[in-house]
């Protein structure tokens, strides 16, 4: 068991793995950090920023992104499937009048 810890703690250089459970770390900042192969499970992102980041071969299984934004992004090869698109945009198209134009000039449903 370790000891509960209050405050700020800065870590340098840490090459183990670490095992965070049960942990408030709002407002924390991770800079320059190999955090790749990682694993999180009912996380709260709410309000969190990831700028200048390597996504690739990212996996996002249920989560709600209602209200992301994503901007400047190299999107080639993503796939969406299964997801609710109400409300959503591409470059401020709506995406259900998009799938109702391709069905149209498809002339089947998609």
């Amino acid at each position: 068991m370790f000891p509960t810890m209050e405050g700020q703690m800065h870590l340098h250089r840490v090459t183990e793995k670490l095992d965070v459970d049960d942990a408030d770390l709002s407002a924390s900042k991770f800079s320059n950090a190999n955090l790749s192969r990682t694993t999180y499970n009912q996380i709260e992102f709410s309000g969190a920023r990831f700028n200048d980041t390597n996504m690739t071969e990212w996996q996002v299984t249920d989560v709600n992104l209602s209200g992301a934004t994503i901007r400047n992004a190299n999107l080639s090869g993503v796939e969406i499937a299964d997801c609710r698109m109400a409300g959503a945009t591409i470059d401020g198209v709506a995406v259900e009048d998009l799938f109702e134009a391709y069905r149209r000039m498809k002339g089947k449903e998609v």
